[in-house]
């Protein structure tokens, strides 16, 4: 048994114990079987009644029967007096000692059967045998734990997360954590761990900038309105920062926003070309991001616009992680021609326009373009997932599918609740 375990079990008793006591501690008084001050005064009023009623008689108010029933009636009242008195006795020690011993076992079985206790012992137990490893890592006085410790991963990783909420106010330890949920590839609970530090320390560019990628790699190099943010509050601040310049440029490429990504790099590729050095590889590689951001556009010209529209009374149906799926496929069935998914909360009150092309392609060979050219039937679709998952489930949200002929922009509004 480890020592917490002890020491909880050991408060858990002494705590019981003097519950215990409180609970009898009345009984434990010692009081006389009679109250005697009570039947004190009792017998002195039955004495003072007892001369009136005899004053009485000899003055001649009372006959002798009347007399007879009165005093009768005193001392009947007299006796029910004492046997109340008696009737408040002490409780034995046995049954003192009854109740001291049945309340910390019936507390016990209580406690035992009420839930399953098993998580806790074994955080406890995490907590005494690797606590201090991962206090060590999430202060970054070890870069890796020792070999043993990893043996059980799961009691390291609950004894950071125990570590990381008892030190709630702490960034790096909320950095540190998000480092173990993205080698672990929990993507949520690690965005949640960043979006945390980066509340704890606004400041830290550090913090924001890890963030900000770590959100655009999850979202599969989309970037989110908070991301966006967080970038812009960077280079306001420093407005030279180089990897805030290339996330904005490769966010607005994702986004099919073309010119503002072709400006980001030749804000980034001006930036670099100022500095002292052979920068030669560094600009060869933005020229070449600048001729695919431009071959992407001119593939984006052949494609289709898709505004997206929300009908008011669905809207309440959405959820904060819900996803949205745009998607052009054969209206006789089969692989999408092209699809884009992205966070629905991209989808506000004046919609969302999405674009798709050849570049939106999931195969190859079965592009926007060559569905065109064989002069396939197409069908624009629009739905919101709960789940995320890519094949619609019942409870999802959805638009009527619209025929896809030559135009090039199109309107759909999500309206209907798949059954």
């Amino acid at each position: 048994m480890t020592p917490s375990l002890i020491l909880f079990f050991s408060l858990c008793a002494v705590l019981t114990v003097l519950l215990s006591i409180v609970v009898i501690l009345p009984w434990m008084r010692s009081r006389p079987v009679t109250d005697n001050q009570l039947m004190v005064v009792n017998v002195q009023v039955f004495g003072e009644r007892i001369g009136e009623l005899e004053a009485d008689r000899a003055a001649g108010n009372l006959s002798e029967a009347q007399y007879q029933a009165q005093i009768t009636e005193l001392k009947r009242q007299l006796l029910e007096a004492q046997t109340v008195a008696e009737a408040h006795a002490p409780v034995g020690a046995k049954g003192r000692a009854i109740v001291l011993i049945w309340i910390p076992i019936l507390a016990a079985i209580a406690y035992l059967t009420t839930a399953d206790r098993t998580p806790v012992y074994a955080l406890w137990q995490a907590q005494d045998s690797v606590g201090q490893v991962a206090d060590d890592l999430l202060t970054g006085k070890i870069d890796a734990p020792p070999e043993w410790a990893t043996k059980d991963s799961m009691a390291l990783i609950s004894a950071m997360q125990t570590n990381v909420h008892h030190h709630a106010y702490d960034a790096d330890r909320w950095m540190r954590l998000s480092e173990l949920f993205m080698m672990l590839e929990a993507h949520p609970q690690a965005l949640e761990a960043l979006s945390r530090a980066n509340r704890l320390s606004p400041d830290n560019q550090e913090i924001a900038l890890t963030y900000a990628q770590t959100s655009f790699f999850v979202n599969e190099g989309r970037m989110d309105a908070q991301s966006r943010e967080i970038l812009g509050d960077i280079l306001a601040k420093s407005p030279k920062h180089e990897g805030a310049m290339m996330m904005m440029a490769m966010g607005e490429s994702r986004a099919g926003n073309y010119p503002e990504a072709k400006a980001w790099i030749a804000r980034l590729r001006s930036n670099i070309a100022s500095h002292s050095g052979d920068r030669s590889e560094a600009l060869a590689s933005l020229d070449k991001l600048m001729d695919n951001i431009t071959a992407q556009e001119a593939a984006a010209a052949q494609g289709v616009a898709i505004t997206v529209h929300m009908a008011p009374n669905l809207a309440a149906q959405m959820r904060p992680d819900d996803i949205l799926f745009v998607s052009v496929t054969d209206q006789a069935g089969g692989a999408p021609y092209a699809v884009k998914r992205m966070a629905a909360s991209e989808l506000t009150a004046n919609g969302v326009v999405v674009r798709l092309s050849d570049a939106d392609a999931m195969m190859p060979g079965r592009t926007l373009s060559s569905g065109r050219d064989a002069g396939t039937t197409l069908v624009v679709n629009a739905r919101i997932s709960h789940s995320g998952n890519a094949i619609a489930e019942s409870g999802d949200l959805a638009a009527n599918p619209v025929v896809l002929d030559k135009q090039n922009q199109i309107s759909l509004t999500i309206s209907q609740i798949i059954p």
